[in-house]
């Protein structure tokens, strides 16, 4: 499906960087999740609550690069 995808994209003549689509929709999916957590709770046993959020949101980024850049 993305086996060519461009090193960058040209918005209005910028550059932007190829893996900004990638990291858009990681990032709508982080806070999709955290909001879902949120709501439940899961934050409450964990230590530090940022470092978890930072965590998913590179879980969810390097799975999607992973697999959409094979």
């Amino acid at each position: 499906m993305f086996q060519h995808l461009p090193r960058e994209v040209d918005f209005f003549g910028v550059l932007l960087p190829g893996v900004l689509p990638v990291f858009l929709l990681s990032a709508v999916l982080q806070l999709v999740l955290d909001a879902v957590l949120s709501h439940v709770g899961a934050y409450r046993n964990s230590w530090h609550p940022a470092l978890v959020r930072l965590c998913m949101f590179v879980c969810i980024f390097s799975t999607l690069l992973v697999t959409l850049y094979k």
